[in-house]
């Protein structure tokens, strides 16, 4: 369908417009989006398209928040205030039961914990909103795999898991230090939790519209009831988690749960992994070349239990080279439920974000496959200049 593309690109990045355009013009329905990079700490794309977007529009992004969350863990390891391979009981001592007692915090950040949701019962909305009901339910949990052993995508938990061992390290929540030490600092569009004045920037997540192939497709590879992914996904819970209901809720963008509750838009998200690598505003990057490598590379190879997939995480971020393969070895960052993603790649100096209003197909986890032609037109301008 015909969109106008909105914003502007630099000099040398016209061709990101074009394949931006391209993109939109081929799609069956609108999606809302918005595409923003940055390189060298310049911002060089500033795009968006759809009803009722603009630049500075504000949507529910889901597991960005997760990208959010781990740059303040990826910070206090810099400083001294984490030690990756020091057990998660040292900092919580509640966590050991039922065998969890030498599980790292290393092997945390990588979804070796096994607790990736409550097998009996489940979570309501409210609990998953409040990342500390999530990680006290949780700490005295069974793990589903050996604690350490293989690893599964702790969609729903991981940052309230991490962000408790921050608290109890810092005495501080994952979102104050986010705010503090992050967010207001490069005064970006991406909040762990939304003030209510930003309310009329907010725009609703749209659910997928599946054509009669599609929607039988995602019926053939809905969880059993039981297995880990349908625990992962909260599809026992006393409200079946629908992912559009839950981005939609009130609660969630207003707590914003480190797991799965980060709302904002391109801006915020490219601005926030461009300040980790790159100068800012004449702010030097916050995270060294040692940290941006050591949370970034392939740290889980093999297969995921969770969504079946090979080769997923880093230390708490994605592993995105093995997707992408135009992207450096050491890029880290997450995607979001809907199809957005956001990446900071230190060998070019690029980060990139891009936001989607309406869930694509495949739905529900991972970045939405347009973002392969996009982010490799950027990097392919990025690395002529």
């Amino acid at each position: 369908m015909s969109q106008d593309v909105e914003g502007t690109v630099a000099e040398g990045f016209e061709d990101v417009r074009e394949e931006f355009a391209a993109f939109l013009a081929g799609e069956r329905d609108e999606p809302g989006a918005q595409l923003v990079a940055y390189h060298h700490g310049r911002r060089v794309v500033d795009l968006w398209a759809g009803e009722g977007v603009s630049g500075d529009s504000l949507t529910s992004l889901f597991s960005i928040a997760k990208g959010a969350a781990h740059l303040v863990v990826a910070l206090l390891v810099q400083e001294g205030a984490l030690d990756l391979d020091r057990e998660v009981a040292a900092y919580w001592p509640e966590f050991a039961a039922e065998g969890k007692s030498r599980l790292t915090l290393r092997e945390l950040l990588e979804h070796r914990a096994g607790l990736v949701g409550i097998p009996d019962g489940g979570f309501t909305t409210a609990e998953l909103a409040d990342d500390r009901l999530v990680a006290a339910r949780l700490a005295g949990q069974k793990p589903l795999w050996e604690a350490g052993g293989g690893y599964g995508y702790h969609a729903f938990v991981i940052g309230a898991l991490t962000g408790e061992v921050v608290r109890r390290v810092t005495g501080r929540s994952i979102q104050e230090l986010y705010e503090e030490r992050i967010r207001a600092p490069y005064e970006l569009d991406f909040h762990l939790g939304l003030p209510e004045e930003l309310e009329p920037l907010w725009r609703e997540v749209r659910p997928l519209l599946p054509t009669p192939r599609e929607a039988q497709a995602l019926a053939a590879r809905a969880a059993a009831p039981g297995s880990i992914p349908f625990v992962a996904f909260n599809r026992g819970g006393p409200e079946p988690t629908d992912l559009v209901a839950l981005g939609n809720d009130p609660r969630v963008r207003a707590l914003g749960p480190a797991s799965l509750g980060g709302v904002g838009n391109a801006r915020g998200v490219a601005g926030m992994y461009a300040a980790a690598i790159s100068t800012v505003g004449g702010r030097a990057p916050f995270l060294t070349r040692e940290t941006a490598a050591l949370f970034g590379g392939l740290r889980t190879p093999g297969p995921d239990l969770v969504t079946g997939g090979d080769d997923h995480f880093g230390l708490g971020f994605e592993y995105l080279a093995g997707r992408h393969p135009f992207l450096g070895e050491n890029c880290f960052g997450h995607s979001g439920a809907a199809g957005s993603l956001g990446f900071a790649d230190p060998a070019s100096g690029v980060a990139y974000a891009y936001t989607r209003r309406r869930f694509a197909f495949p739905s529900g986890v991972g970045a939405s496959p347009e973002n392969g032609r996009l982010a490799e037109s950027v990097l392919r301008a990025a690395t002529t200049l």
